[in-house]
């Protein structure tokens, strides 16, 4: 039987706490424009895994068989020369017990692989590093790709106050407002102490900040300066804001935490609507009828968690 080479897929395997679900589908939504509750996601979408919080890693498809032995012949086409490889089996958490390969046999099969391709193999330090997974009664081999999970090292930050959005969560804004960032321009408009242009500025988004506080714009820029990114950040009202953005995200003031009023709220939404052709708009409260009396229309949306504290992160254009 004849091996051919399949068109690229990617496998991406997913992982987040019980309060997050909503907060990933939504992130998954923005990216693939479909969810999964497997913990498991194949896509053509090229997503790198370091962006997002909840994702753990990336299989980028070389070959997939019905068979293990299909994918033996296969990977014999792959010529490393000098170069070094390691082989890793993806682990899943969710199989049937009938499927389940234990920890002895994947390590079989990572040395059955490793014969057949052409280089040396190394598991500290390899040039390639491949994956193998048996999911839905195929496997699938290609490159594998472990999250850095970058986000990890800006969680703690020289300035921070209780209501900021966790890092986590800023993280996944992001990229719910700008899946495909190349070529986007990005404004937060109430920055607070910078934790969504932190996680925006290190994904490498063009995302500038801006809010009315100017002792919180000093925090801003502190936190900015400690992980050494740069960009505009201007102490201003909204309301003076006269260039356009493709997107803003705005994390309403709290009612809970300051005086602002449903007029204030109204006017921040009808100026992100005046700046922005899409807006992901964060608030603690019932906001349905304000966001669409600003203008904009409401195209997807989620809740998270912070103890007892609910935030509804929706998706206006």
């Amino acid at each position: 039987m004849e091996m051919k080479k399949q068109a690229p897929l990617f496998i991406y395997t997913y992982g987040y706490r019980l309060e997050e679900t909503e907060l990933c589908h939504l992130e998954m939504r923005s990216f693939f424009d479909k969810q999964t509750d497997s913990g498991l996601l194949m896509s053509e979408i090229a997503v790198h895994p370091d962006r997002s919080p909840f994702m753990r890693e990336r299989l980028e498809t070389i070959y997939q068989g019905e068979r293990l032995e299909d994918i033996l012949e296969q990977v014999k086409q792959i010529e490393l020369g000098d170069s070094t490889f390691k082989v890793i089996f993806i682990k899943m958490s969710d199989l049937a017990p009938e499927d389940k390969i234990d920890f002895d046999d994947k390590r079989v099969i990572e040395r059955e692989i490793g014969v057949y391709i052409e280089g040396e193999a190394d598991v500290h330090n390899p040039d390639y590093t491949f994956g193998i997974l048996n999911w839905g009664g195929r496997w699938y081999f290609g490159n594998y790709i472990k999250s850095k999970a970058v986000w990890l090292t800006q969680m703690t930050k020289p300035r921070s106050y209780s209501i900021a959005l966790s890092t986590r969560v800023a993280r996944a804004v992001a990229n719910i407002a700008v899946p495909i960032p190349s070529g986007k321009t990005v404004i937060d408009p109430c920055c607070g102490i910078g934790t969504v242009l932190v996680e925006a500025l290190s994904m490498g988004i063009d995302i500038v900040g801006r809010d009315i506080n100017p002792f919180v714009i000093r925090g801003t820029l502190e936190n900015l300066a400690h992980f050494n990114f740069k960009t505009d950040v201007v102490c201003g009202d909204i309301a003076d804001i006269t260039s356009h953005y493709d997107a803003a995200i705005l994390d309403m003031p709290y009612n809970h935490f300051s005086r602002t009023t449903p007029e204030d709220q109204l006017s921040l939404l009808r100026n992100a609507r005046r700046i922005a052709a899409k807006a992901v708009i964060i608030t603690a409260d019932p906001m349905d009828e304000l966001i669409e009396s600003a203008g904009f229309a409401i195209l997807d949306r989620c809740t998270t968690r912070k103890g007892s504290f609910i935030r509804q992160i929706i998706v206006c254009a």
